[in-house]
């Protein structure tokens, strides 16, 4: 099992609203958490959490944080619940000779997300996506 599937398997009994988007280590002895929530997230909520990783605590120091304005969209809902936002999209091989793509997420389902950019629509699997954040515009 690795750490974040430790972490989300805490938090699905402790705090079962919250998502966990991303796991980063800093060093050997950190790890800062990003999470989400329906209702946003809160100092109170993160306080929560981090008191809910106990047995992760021991082994490690803990940052607690929202994603920011730049939040990591990691699953196919994501999308979804952020269609009109801008994204930055890296793909895994280029498409249309780039590997980078920045536009509106003007759609999204289970299997692909459509942005539009300044090249027009662009229909992009999700397995086809190395890392895709909101630009925070």
């Amino acid at each position: 099992m690795t750490v974040q599937q430790e972490i989300e398997t805490i938090l699905q009994s402790a705090e079962p609203t919250v998502e966990v988007l991303r796991v980063d280590p800093i060093g050997k002895e950190t790890l800062r958490i990003y999470i989400d929530a329906p209702e946003g997230v809160s100092l109170d909520l993160c306080t929560r959490v981090t008191h809910a990783l106990g047995p992760v605590r021991e082994r490690f120091a803990v940052e607690v944080s929202s994603p920011g304005s730049k939040r990591p969209l990691t699953r196919p809902a994501h999308f979804t619940r952020f269609v009109g936002r801008t994204a930055k999209v890296t793909l895994t091989a280029p498409q249309n000779d780039r590997i980078t793509w920045r536009g509106e997420i003007v759609g999204a389902d289970d299997r692909a997300v459509t942005l539009g950019t300044d090249q027009g629509l662009l229909d992009i699997e999700h397995a086809d996506i190395k890392q895709a954040n909101l630009t925070g515009e």
